[in-house]
């Protein structure tokens, strides 16, 4: 058996006893006690709430009116049909180097290519010497339309997700990089790198659809190959390792059924098609898993290709606590399709490898989205309208806010523990008032009430001397409660980090 960092305990053999859309064995029995000395806590599940009067609100992220922050430009993105943007690749605030970065896609199928910001709006195509003039950093040799897939260093992407593994001992493989050619069922390619540009290591994968990806799970120190699979239409299967590299190779029997839509995934109404899973990225981030759940809401690419129009996909973020099983306590998407002719985002929206960068008191959530051209109907999908005008866009969601617990009431928690703290901290929007109660319900501590509009205000209760010892909070709320946190004495929670702090 595993023990987490929040108590969960993991069966033996997991996850490979597992079933595929399986609930959260967590949220039916919780730990008898739970550990919330990483991260913030947030509330989008029922995990930590023992007893509450409050109702979940589930928000959107709001889409940056300046969209797109980056579309095709240079002759190496225009060519074939005009394409950059991620399609999964990566976007993140690189801590240690203090820049963002972003891999993604140079032109439909074509190249992948970097570039950098110094605030997250403005990207620049820094020159590399990959290929002279340009910000290529994966080139190859044979290229024809027709051929999509070839040996491991025919580095045509379909789909990529970069990484920056911060836990790695080896800082030549700082950088982690899986690439999809396009088509059929082949395998990936698995690199690493000491910078993100220069990659090597250059290795296959077992067999995989196209639109895989992977991704780390912090918590467990795993990485993951999130396969794209056939067993329920477009469905997901699951496969963990500790070395990512050796891990590239797998038998089937380690490779695990995993999500896929099911029965409260509904048509959009004005369309008709049954939903598919289209993809899945995760990150770490606090104290959870989150991920986004690419939905596929149709039409098939014929039609599109018919109509010279993307098909429609959005997202819809999804948490875990265990790293495998995931909830979407809410089907609503988070970014949706613009659906109109002349949007930058019409449809074929996507998230990117990191999924989401802390930035201050706001969470920015990059994501892919596609224009169509209706001029490039009934023609091969090279070139069709439905892959053309592929651009890069930004979101932004207050930290934290994916779920606020709203009302006037309370919320008591579930019987926790936390080591190593000093302070109660809180993201409430509105009036809060905390107590802290031991194991027989008498209080022990309390804060005085605030009334404001904090993604982290300090609540002014030194908790040093509970540290290890079995308690419960209770809130008394009046306004949107989004997360509670303990920290330590520089004010740190200690959580996971996502694709990077800004500060």
């Amino acid at each position: 058996m595993e023990k987490l960092y929040n108590g969960i305990i993991l069966p033996d053999n997991f996850p490979l006893d597992e079933q595929p859309n399986s609930e959260a064995p967590y949220l039916k029995n919780p730990p008898e006690l739970i550990d919330v000395s990483v991260g913030r806590q947030l509330f989008v599940d029922d995990f930590l709430i023992e007893k509450t009067d409050l109702l979940p609100e589930y928000h959107k992220a709001v889409k940056y009116e300046g969209n797109p922050v980056l579309h095709a430009e240079t002759e190496w993105e225009i060519h074939i049909s005009p394409v950059a943007c991620p399609k999964s690749g990566g976007v993140w605030y690189d801590e240690d180097d203090k820049i963002f970065k972003m891999w993604y896609e140079a032109g439909w199928l074509h190249q992948m290519a970097y570039a950098v910001s110094k605030d997250g709006i403005n990207w620049e195509r820094p020159e590399l010497d990959i290929e002279k003039g340009t910000n290529k950093i994966l080139t190859y040799d044979g290229f024809e339309l027709g051929k999509l897939t070839g040996g491991v260093d025919y580095l045509r992407p379909d789909s990529t997700t970069v990484f920056i593994d911060y836990d790695t001992a080896d800082k030549n493989q700082r950088y982690k990089l899986f690439l999809r050619n396009p088509g059929g069922n082949y395998p990936g390619i698995a690199a690493t790198s000491p910078d993100g540009i220069h990659w090597e290591n250059f290795t296959f994968t077992s067999d995989v659809y196209d639109r895989s990806t992977m991704f780390y799970n912090p918590f467990r120190k795993k990485w993951v190959y999130s396969i794209r699979d056939v067993w329920h239409n477009r469905s997901r299967s699951y496969r963990e390792c500790d070395d990512y590299l050796k891990g590239a190779i797998w038998k089937p029997e380690e490779k695990v059924k995993w999500l896929s839509c099911g029965k409260d995934d509904l048509p959009n109404p004005y369309i008709g098609f049954n939903p598919q899973l289209y993809n899945v990225d995760a990150v770490g981030y606090e104290s959870i898993m989150l991920g986004m759940f690419q939905i596929m809401y149709g039409p098939e690419n014929d039609v599109c290709e018919s109509r010279g129009v993307p098909k429609i996909t959005e997202l819809i973020p999804m948490y875990s606590r265990d790293g495998f099983h995931f909830t979407r306590p809410c089907r609503e998407s988070i970014i949706n399709a613009s659906l109109y002719k002349g949007a930058w985002d019409r449809g074929y929206v996507q998230s990117v490898g990191g999924v989401a960068i802390i930035h201050g008191d706001e969470l920015w959530i990059y994501y892919t989205g596609f224009g169509g051209d209706e001029n490039y109907k009934n023609v091969s999908w090279y070139t069709n309208g439905i892959y053309r005008n592929g651009a890069t866009g930004l979101a932004k969601l207050r930290r934290d806010g994916f779920v606020s617990m709203n009302g006037e009431g309370s919320l008591l928690t579930h019987r926790i523990v936390f080591d190593g703290k000093t302070s109660l901290h809180a993201n409430i929007d509105g009036k809060i008032k905390a107590t802290l109660l031991d194991e027989n319900g008498s209080v022990i501590a309390s804060s005085k009430e605030f009334n404001c509009n904090s993604t982290d205000i300090d609540l002014g209760v030194d908790v040093s001397s509970f540290n290890g010892k079995p308690l419960r909070l209770k809130f008394d709320i009046d306004g949107k409660f989004y997360s509670f946190a303990f920290t330590d004495k520089n004010g740190g929670s200690n959580g996971a980090r996502a694709a990077g702090i800004v500060l």
